[in-house]
């Protein structure tokens, strides 16, 4: 079973005041690339894979889709999600990841956002996504970039010329990584970019898109905090179809 950090009441707190669930998809600044890579949703079947609070299975209904099923491991999260959902054409689930079981056939597009990196079996995962898509079906999902994956969180150092520097930490020998983030020792799967492209194209999908994501100059402008951020992608973008 994967770690289920989003239940501690003090992570789950904390975790619920930063930007992008705050302000929902709006807040999360790579969205605007994200929905680039989309597919028209209309009457599309969604599954929202680590669906948090539900905010893309609402904005897919909102923009046509047929019905979205959100799946998420945390009982608060999935609380949140129904709170704050009115449609009947959204269901909503608490299921492991690690231990998917998908309908085959059955959806024409499979979403996640920042929920692929905490899977140990990404292999499995891709294999059941794939089985439960129409041919054709789309693929969208975003992770940490590998490289942010395997930086040694949170450190940086400063170069001569006082910019930050991030290191990379054996990029190539894949496996557990542990941060503190919200709380110590969050458990993810660092993964090559290799291996998570390969593993998508062995599992039968055509990759369509793929963006290593940083924040653009007038983002940094409108958002300094991203600052950062630039200095090495924070997350990878892909979508495939089946």
């Amino acid at each position: 079973m994967a770690q289920n950090i989003y239940d501690i009441p003090e992570f789950f707190s904390a975790y619920s005041q930063i930007p992008r669930q705050v302000h929902g998809l709006a807040g999360a600044p790579e969205w605007p690339r994200v929905q680039a890579m989309l597919p028209d949703l209309n009457n599309l079947r969604v599954v929202d894979l680590g669906c948090g609070f539900g905010w893309f299975s609402r904005w897919a209904r909102e923009n046509g889709a047929a019905s979205a099923l959100g799946i998420d491991l945390s009982e608060n999260m999935i609380a949140r999600a129904r709170a704050g959902t009115a449609d009947p054409m959204i269901e909503y689930r608490i299921a492991d990841l690690e231990a998917l079981v998908l309908p085959e056939n059955s959806f024409d597009l499979a979403y996640s956002a920042l929920a692929f990196h905490y899977v140990q079996d990404f292999g499995r995962l891709v294999r059941t996504i794939q089985r439960s898509l129409v041919a054709g079906g789309w693929l969208v999902f975003t992770i940490e970039h590998p490289i942010l994956m395997a930086a040694a969180h949170p450190r940086w150092w400063a170069d001569e010329d006082g910019r930050k520097t991030w290191p990379v930490n054996q990029y190539s020998v894949e496996g557990d990584r542990r941060t503190d983030w919200f709380a110590k020792g969050v458990l993810k799967y660092h993964r090559t970019m290799g291996t998570t492209l390969n593993t998508l194209i062995e599992a039968g999908f055509t990759i369509r898109h793929v963006e290593e994501f940083a924040p653009s100059a007038q983002q940094v402008q409108e958002n300094p905090a991203l600052a950062e951020e630039i200095e090495r992608p924070m997350f990878l973008l892909i979508s495939a179809q089946a």
